[in-house]
């Protein structure tokens, strides 16, 4: 009996010992690098509140215009999840095998809009860019901003590049083309519509037809060289729950 006794005790001890271990694991904390276009700033903020209440994981986001955080991943700069305001630049990084091919999904959709500062607002249009009552445009850098390149491309399908060209205000991202109209920098600027919503001093004027430019999606994929595949997974599922759904959606994104 004695024997019998010991024997189930060890079990139970073990049992315990066992619970434990899985139990530190489970919660052993990791960072994860998020680099993700700036004008997801304020929705991914949000949705990290929420994942925190259910992960021990920390995410560390990394804002900035599509084509530099592209630019800093080439260079080896510590990334995860990439999430990208252009195709291209996840084509780019997709051709030279720096992200898993089969997590790469269109995430969302955005829209191009045309905004002006409080004392321009009366004057601006889409028909009065070129005029001399409008002096200056902000738009981001083309070569690294996607909304700057679908804002050339708006130029373009108007024919008023050359009108146009002297005027241009070039930000590094669509935060700061968004900063220069609040402040009265420049007469207007162009951004996504989901920016355009956070305006507080400054008129929304139009947003701009979408077969002017290419359109505008949001792809996101995991790196091949991520040390946190597991962890990484579950943020990047939680990204396509409906919750994260209906945030992006507050804030002016179309859930593709």
């Amino acid at each position: 009996m004695k024997k019998i006794i010991m024997f189930f005790t060890l079990l139970i001890l073990v049992a315990m010992f066992t619970g434990c271990g899985n139990n530190n694991e489970k919660h052993e904390s990791i960072t994860l690098n998020v680099s993700a276009a700036a004008s997801l700033t304020d929705a991914l903020n949000e949705i990290s509140t929420e994942y925190a209440k259910t992960s021990t994981d920390k995410l560390l986001f990394n804002f900035a215009g599509s084509g530099s955080l592209m630019t800093q991943i080439e260079e080896g700069a510590p990334c995860d999840l990439y999430i990208s305001a252009s195709k291209e630049h996840m084509d780019e990084l997709d051709t030279k095998g720096l992200i898993e091919e089969s997590t790469r999904v269109d995430l969302l959709g955005n829209t191009l809009t045309l905004i002006a500062s409080e004392e321009s607002k009366d004057l601006v249009s889409m028909d009065s860019l070129v005029s001399d009552e409008v002096k200056s445009i902000a738009i981001g850098t083309p070569e690294s901003v996607p909304a700057g390149k679908y804002a050339s491309q708006s130029f373009e399908a108007l024919g008023i590049t050359e009108q146009v060209g002297p005027k241009l205000i070039l930000g590094k991202d669509v935060r700061s083309v968004l900063d220069y109209v609040e402040t009265g920098n420049v007469d207007c600027g162009l951004v996504y519509k989901t920016d355009a919503l956070l305006l507080k001093n400054g008129a929304i004027i139009q947003d701009v037809p979408q077969d002017y430019h290419k359109p505008i999606v949001y792809p996101m994929a995991v790196l091949r060289e991520t040390q946190n595949k597991e962890a990484v997974t579950e943020f990047y599922e939680f990204l396509q729950t409906e919750y994260a759904k209906g945030v992006f959606k507050k804030y002016g994104f179309t859930v593709l």
